[in-house]
This record gives C-alpha cells, sequence and structure tokens, in this order.
C-alpha cells in the first residue's frame, strides 16, 4: 500500500502540475476530472487506490487558499507565486496532509513530500520543502502533535548535562557547529 500511495501521490503532483500551467495560461478547455481520469489510467495497473489519489487532488484544490495562507508566513521570504510551480505544490500535497489526511503520520508525509521534491524538484527543493513543512509540523498545536511525538523523535535522544557538553572553543569547532545547525532543518527527520 505505502508504495501504490507513493505513485498515488506522483499523479496527483502531475494531475496538480496541469491544473495550474493550463489556469496560468488561460486555457479555457481544461477540464480536472478528465485530466485526473487520464493519469490515473496511464498507471491502472499498478494503483488500486484511486480514492486517495482523488481525495488528495480535490482537497488541494479545495484548500488552496487556506494552505497558501498558512504557508506564506512560514517562508515570508519566498511569495507563493515566486515559489518555483513544482516546490509550490508538493508543500500543497504536504501541507493538505498533514492538516486535513490524518490517516498518514506527519513524519510520512514530510518524507513522502521530500522524496516528489527530489524526483521532481530543483536543487534545493527537498531542503526548502523538509525546512517548511517541518516547521508546520513543530507549530501544530500541542494536542495534535501528541499522537506524533512518539513518531519524530529520535529514540535515542537522551538528555543532555553540562558535564557531557565539549568545553572546545576552537574555531574549528565553531564551524562544525555553525555546518551541523544550518543543516537541522534540512533533514528528512523532525524533531
Amino acid at each position: 500500500m505505502a508504495s501504490n500511495r507513493h505513485l498515488g501521490r506522483i499523479i496527483a503532483l502531475q494531475t496538480l502540475y496541469e491544473e495550474e500551467f493550463r489556469r496560468d495560461a488561460a486555457d479555457t478547455d481544461f477540464n480536472l476530472e478528465d485530466v485526473l481520469t487520464r493519469n490515473i489510467a496511464r498507471y491502472s495497473e499498478m494503483v488500486d487506490d484511486v480514492a486517495f489519489i482523488r481525495n488528495l487532488v480535490n482537497g488541494v484544490i479545495a484548500y488552496t487558499p487556506e494552505l497558501d495562507a498558512t504557508l506564506q508566513p512560514i517562508a515570508p521570504e519566498w511569495p507563493i507565486d515566486q515559489i518555483a510551480r513544482m516546490d509550490r505544490i508538493v508543500l500543497r500535497i504536504g501541507l493538505y496532509e498533514l492538516l486535513h489526511a490524518r490517516d498518514v503520520p506527519p513524519k510520512v508525509v514530510i518524507n513522502e513530500a521530500v522524496e516528489l521534491a527530489k524526483a521532481f524538484g530543483g536543487e534545493n527543493s527537498s531542503k526548502f520543502i523538509n525546512g517548511v513543512l517541518g516547521t508546520v509540523l513543530r507549530q501544530r498545536p500541542e494536542t495534535e502533535n501528541v499522537e506524533t511525538a512518539s513518531a519524530t523523535k529520535p529514540k535515542s535522544a537522551a538528555p543532555k548535562t553540562a558535564k557531557s557538553k565539549p568545553a572546545d572553543t576552537s574555531k574549528a569547532s565553531d564551524d562544525k557547529k555553525s555546518d551541523t545547525a544550518s543543516d537541522a532543518p534540512h533533514k528528512a527527520k523532525v524533531n
């Protein structure tokens, strides 16, 4: 089922990309249902969860204004219309699943969005997607995050003590810390 849903997300991405592209091109002949049916038919032998694909596409379309309004303050340097089309659609899919599709664990949603970005986005798309969706997950009310806490925290995380902290203040150590800190939002794991 998992790989089937991965393919389903790819089909949804293709459909949503075509929808936005043709809408922006003022294509008056565009019919979402026809395009979705065509895209599902291409993979009919490999897809059996058609309802998942339809719900994902229709949900993203229905909630696009809400999704964009949620995304904008998280990435204020990137107005929605300036984000690459593919990245914008991957973000909408991931955000829709985080906020409205409660049957998929948040960690899975983020990892799937990162994989879509790696496959179809630009060089830094996966890092951007991971950072934005990770921020959304961390900002969700605690009652929503309780169910995801065990899935998103590393199992080996132990409390840090003053004794375990290195006292090295050399330049090399500072550079290493900076690199590690700057890479933190780009990891697929959300803490």
